[in-house]
């Protein structure tokens, strides 16, 4: 097994906000949760350091209650990616293994890309691998350098670039792999000789080359995985990248996305195959989704929800929490909420299951068992539960349970006042 250490203590100034930068979120995760989930993913790790520094606790408090296999490891003063990662020294003093090295604001990088990276590793027989890029521009990125061999001669900041070394459009994507034995005395020996007085991680590779250690970089094939996120604007771009890369995932697997460019899908949903995604949908969180459903356009999915084999969500549905069975119907303007609805219901268009009592801040459930037709405009005032077969009529405030083929109705009996407009014209 190895080891991972993620680079998150920077304090994340461009994104102007009180959150730290990796707490930050695309859909139902923070940016550094992609990160460590991708380590996790790759099989390979068994244990990952996370560097902290700005809101510490925060952060700290985050990683605590999230995972069991990650401990936090406070940098202060923070004085370069290289110091950070000196702080984990002490706790992987008698590790002898391989360490994979990440930033936690690159929330595009895979598993995939990840245990490739470290199968090249192995396969060159390297104690330093530098994951790398090609770019048409590489402004603002560390060049590349490597021997005629073909070998990592060093890697060099932007600051710091002749103009020949400017040119070079192989860049450093941020991601190492070291076998730790080998390379772990290079943490107490790096210098701060260079434009912004800081311990760089990057001049591992320098001491490498001069131990006689076998340095190599390994080029990336989809470069979006390395897009860093410093700005909102980054994160709104990112969110757009993980949002292609997952609709063009349900596309191969059959599943119909109507307008890829009005959609939103969070990867940790799974959708069955014949489904069609309508326009304007915006689905977020852990989600499972059946066979031949229609869901949209406009509908809200916010988590927690299950739903089976043709179903239809339909415009302006929003849906969280709940579990709906197969050939169930809700087409208009609902709102269903922490629920149990069963199959072959039909929910009418302006139904809204009133899950929250504001007062003692409880949220409780509603449940519509099989064959259940709810008219439009209903409430349901949770906890309640409509009984197999039973109606609703229409604009019926339902607040005790409703037994089974029953109708339920609570309307108000219709009274017309003949010549009534006629006589309030006359005054």
């Amino acid at each position: 097994m190895i080891k991972s250490i993620i680079l998150a203590a920077g304090k994340g100034t461009r994104m102007k906000s009180d959150t730290p930068k990796v707490l930050h979120q695309i859909y139902s995760r923070t940016l550094l949760e992609y990160v460590i989930d991708a380590v996790n993913e790759t099989g390979l790790a068994d244990e990952n350091y996370i560097i902290v520094g700005h809101q510490a606790e925060r952060v700290e408090e985050f990683v605590k209650n999230k995972y069991s296999n990650a401990k936090t490891v406070l940098q202060s003063p923070q004085l370069g990616t290289g110091h950070a990662v000196s702080m984990v020294c002490p706790y992987l003093n008698d590790f002898d293994g391989e360490i994979i090295i990440l930033c936690g604001d690159t929330p595009l990088i895979t598993s995939d890309t990840l245990k490739t990276f470290v199968e090249a590793h192995r396969k060159m027989g390297s104690d330093i691998t530098v994951m790398s890029a090609i770019f048409d521009n590489p402004t603002n990125y560390g060049r590349i350098i490597r021997n005629s061999d073909g070998s990592l001669n060093s890697i060099v900041e932007e600051k710091d670039a002749t103009p020949v070394q400017k040119a070079v459009q192989e860049i450093n994507a941020g991601i190492y792999c070291l076998n730790w034995q080998k390379i772990k005395n290079a943490f107490s020996q790096l210098k701060t000789n260079n434009a912004q007085g800081e311990y760089y991680l990057t001049d591992i590779v320098e001491w490498g080359n001069n131990n006689n250690l076998k340095v190599n970089a390994h080029i990336l094939e989809r470069n979006e995985e390395i897009y860093g996120i410093n700005s909102k604007s980054n994160l709104a771009q990112a969110t757009k990248m993980l949002t292609q890369r997952t609709l063009d995932k349900y596309m191969t697997n059959g599943i119909s996305i109507v307008d890829p460019n009005s959609t939103w899908i969070d990867p940790l949903t799974e959708i069955g195959k014949d489904t069609i995604i309508y326009p304007s949908t915006y689905i977020e969180g852990v989600n499972k989704i059946g066979n031949n459903c229609k869901i949209g356009p406009f509908a809200h999915l916010r988590g927690d929800v299950v739903i089976e084999d043709n179903v239809k969500i339909g415009n302006y549905v929003e849906v969280k929490k709940s579990h709906i069975k197969s050939n169930t119907n809700a087409c208009h303007l609902t709102y269903i909420g922490d629920s149990e609805i069963g199959s072959d219901v039909n929910i009418g268009a302006g139904t809204i299951t009133a899950n929250y009592d504001p007062l003692s801040k409880v949220k409780s459930k509603t449940i519509i068992e099989d064959n259940v037709k709810i008219g439009s405009n209903s409430v349901l005032v949770a906890p309640v539960t409509i009984e197999e077969g039973a109606n609703v009529g229409a604009l019926s405030v339902i607040t005790k349970n409703i037994s089974k083929w029953s109708l339920a109705i609570t309307r108000a009996p219709l009274k017309v006042l003949d010549g009534w407009v006629s006589k309030r014209l006359k005054k």
